[in-house]
C-alpha cells in the first residue's frame, strides 16, 4: 500500500484533533444550555447558536455529515427563537434538549472514524504548474549564432551586461553540436548563413524536429522582407529584429521569453476561532503555494495584519467577541487595508446576511463546507486582481518600477527592519546625465528607450531583496537592504560602468549614456528626510565632479 503524500497525512491528522474535540463541543454546548436555562440571559443562546452554526460547516468539511445535518437543523432552529427576540417556550426548550441529545448520538464513537474529505481533493495543480515553470529555466543561457564574429562578439557583450550568460557560435553545426549538450533559455540566431538566405531558419527546423523541444527563440536579419519573417513565424520564431540591433528591445522580449521566476506566494490571512478548521484552509491553500498565517482570537488580528502583509483576508462570519462583519468594519476603516480583498466563508445561507457582509466590505462570501478547488480557485482570482490593480497604484507606467510614493515608503519599512535587526541600509539616487539632450538629438521615445533600459539593467543586477524606484523624471532611487557604504560603492559602480557601455541607437544613429549617483547610509543618516537630503546632497556632488560617478555622502564630525 503506498503512503500518503505528506498534505494528506496532516489533513487526516487534522481530521482526528476535530474528531477528538467533538465531545468536548457537545459538553460545551450542553453547558451553555445549562447556564441559559438556569439565568435566562440571551446572550447564552446567541452563544449556543453561534456554536452550533459553527459545528455545521466544520463537521461537514471534515467529512461528518451526519453530524452537520444535525448541527445545521439546530443552528436553523435556535435562529428562528431568536428572531422572535422572545424567551423559547417549554416547548421550544424540549426541544433544544432533543437536538442536543440527537447531536451525542449521531456523533463518531471513535477518534479514528474514516473521514471522505480528502477524495475531492488530488492535490495542488496550481503548486506543481508553478514548480514545473521554475525547473524549466533554472538559468539565463543564451546562445547567440551569427556568422559575423564581429556582431556576435558586440551582441554578447551588451546582453551580457544584463545578467545573461551567454555562449557565441559562427556555424550552424557548432551549434546542434551545442544543443546535444545542453539546453539553453533561449536562442538569438541571423536567418542568413553561407548555407542559404534561410538557413539559421532551416536549422532551427531540424532541431525542433529531432528534440521535440520548443525553445525560445529570436531571429535576426538584415532583411525586412514578407518571405524571411513569415518563415520565421512558421520555424515558431518568438521575435524578429532587424540589423543593428536595438539592445533594449532585444532585452525586453529576451526578459519576457526566460523569466520564469516564481512570482512570491500569495499571502492569505486567515481569521477564524475554529483552529482546526483554520488549519484546514490553510493547509489547502499551501498546497497550492500560498503563504498562510492564521489568528483564532479576532481581537488580535492588527498586529498579523502589519506584519503578515496579506493579499487576502479570508474571515469566518461568527466569531465571540467580535464577529466576522464587525471585524471587516474595523479592517476597513484603515487607509492601508482599503483594498486589500476580504472573502467571508460561513455556513450563513441567508442572502440578506450575505449582502449584510458584502456592504460592510467583503468581496466575497463563500460557504462552508468549501471544495477545496473552489477555495483555492476564489482565492487566487482575487489575489490576482488584487496584485494587478495594486501594481498600477505603486508602479511607474513606463518602466513598471516603483513610483515615488511607493519608494519612500518602502524605505520607511526598510529603516525600521534595519534597526530591528541592526543591519546597515544604503539609499541610492541615480540622475541620467544629460539626460535632456538624449529627448533633444534622438526623440522621446528614445529617451523613454534609455529609462527603461537603465530600470531593467538595475532589475537585473541587483538582489530581489533591495528595491528599486523611479523617483521621477530621469532620476531612480534605490535601496539597497543590509549593505553598508563600501558594498554600496561597489555595487553602484559595477553598474555604472556596465550601462556606459550599453549602445542605444535611434534613426540609424548610435549613442551611449551615463548616470551619476549619490549614496548614504544608515546608521550615518538616522531617519528618512537625513538619508534622502544626504544622499541628494551626493548625486549633486557627482554632478559637479564630472559626472558619471559615484560618490558617498560623509556625516559631518560631531553631527
Amino acid at each position: 500500500m503506498n503512503p500518503l503524500p505528506d498534505w494528506q497525512e496532516e489533513l487526516a491528522l487534522l481530521a482526528k484533533a476535530y474528531t477528538d474535540e467533538i465531545p468536548g463541543k457537545l459538553t460545551q454546548m450542553r453547558s451553555v444550555w445549562d447556564q441559559f436555562c438556569d439565568q435566562k440571559d440571551q446572550r447564552l443562546l446567541i452563544t449556543l447558536h453561534r456554536l452550533a452554526h459553527n459545528m455545521a460547516g466544520s463537521a461537514a468539511t471534515f467529512g461528518l455529515h451526519s453530524l452537520s445535518d444535525h448541527a445545521r437543523r439546530f443552528d436553523l432552529f435556535l435562529k428562528k427563537i431568536l428572531d422572535t427576540q422572545l424567551p423559547p417556550t417549554a416547548d421550544q426548550e424540549q426541544q433544544v434538549f432533543a437536538f442536543l441529545d440527537a447531536l451525542y448520538r449521531v456523533s463518531p464513537q471513535k477518534a479514528a472514524e474514516k473521514v471522505t474529505v480528502f477524495q475531492s481533493y488530488q492535490g495542488s495543480d496550481v503548486s506543481r504548474n508553478r514548480l514545473g515553470s521554475e525547473l524549466q529555466r533554472q538559468h539565463k543561457l543564451v546562445f547567440i549564432v551569427d556568422d559575423d564574429p564581429i556582431v556576435a562578439s558586440e551582441l554578447s557583450l551588451q546582453i551580457g551586461y544584463f545578467g545573461y550568460q551567454v555562449k557565441t557560435f559562427h556555424q550552424l553545426k557548432d551549434l546542434t553540436e551545442a544543443i546535444h549538450e545542453q539546453i539553453p533559455a533561449a536562442i538569438i540566431l541571423d536567418i542568413m548563413f553561407p548555407e542559404g538566405h534561410l538557413a539559421g531558419i532551416e536549422i532551427i527546423e531540424q532541431i525542433q524536429e529531432i528534440y521535440h523541444v520548443h525553445i525560445p527563440l529570436i531571429f535576426t536579419s538584415i532583411r525586412n522582407d514578407m518571405e524571411a519573417r513569415l518563415q520565421a513565424v512558421r520555424a515558431k520564431g518568438d521575435a524578429y529584429f532587424t540589423k543593428p540591433v536595438q539592445v533594449g528591445s532585444l532585452i525586453d522580449k529576451l526578459d519576457w521569453l526566460t523569466s520564469h521566476r516564481q512570482e512570491e506566494p500569495f499571502r492569505v490571512l486567515i481569521v477564524d476561532d475554529e483552529v482546526s478548521l483554520a488549519n484546514y484552509h490553510a493547509t489547502i491553500l499551501q498546497q497550492a503555494g500560498m503563504l498562510t498565517c492564521c489568528v483564532t482570537d479576532p481581537m488580535q488580528v492588527l498586529q498579523p495584519l502589519v506584519e503578515f502583509r496579506p493579499d487576502l483576508i479570508l474571515i469566518d462570519v461568527y466569531m465571540p467577541q467580535c464577529s466576522g462583519l464587525e471585524l471587516a468594519s474595523v479592517i476597513r476603516q484603515q487607509e492601508t487595508y482599503i483594498s486589500v480583498p476580504i472573502v467571508f466563508l460561513s455556513t450563513e445561507m441567508n442572502q440578506g446576511k450575505q449582502q449584510d457582509a458584502m456592504r460592510l466590505g467583503g468581496d466575497d462570501f463563500l460557504t462552508k463546507p468549501i471544495r477545496p478547488e473552489r477555495l483555492i480557485g476564489a482565492i487566487t482570482s482575487r489575489v490576482e486582481r488584487y496584485r494587478i490593480l495594486r501594481s498600477l497604484m505603486i508602479r511607474d507606467s513606463l518602466t513598471g518600477l516603483l513610483n515615488h510614493t511607493r519608494t519612500k515608503e518602502q524605505l520607511d519599512l526598510e529603516l525600521v527592519r534595519a534597526e530591528k535587526y541592526h543591519q546597515p541600509l544604503a539609499f541610492v539616487m541615480l540622475d541620467l546625465d544629460h539626460f535632456k539632450s538624449v529627448n533633444d538629438l534622438y526623440g522621446h521615445a528614445s529617451g523613454d528607450s534609455v529609462l527603461k533600459s537603465l530600470s531593467r539593467l538595475l532589475l537585473q543586477r541587483l538582489r530581489q531583496t533591495d528595491i528599486v524606484g523611479r523617483y521621477g523624471g530621469e532620476e531612480f532611487a534605490v535601496v539597497l537592504t543590509n549593505t553598508d557604504g563600501v558594498g554600496a560603492v561597489h555595487v553602484m559602480n559595477e553598474i555604472r560602468d556596465g550601462f556606459a557601455q550599453i549602445r542605444h541607437y535611434a534613426n540609424g544613429k548610435e549613442f551611449t549614456v551615463t548616470f551619476s549617483c549619490g549614496i548614504a547610509c544608515y546608521p550615518d543618516y538616522q531617519d528618512n528626510r537625513n538619508l534622502c537630503d544626504a544622499a541628494d546632497e551626493a548625486l549633486y556632488r557627482a554632478k559637479n565632479s564630472g559626472r558619471n560617478c559615484v560618490v558617498l555622502a560623509r556625516p559631518q564630525r560631531g553631527s
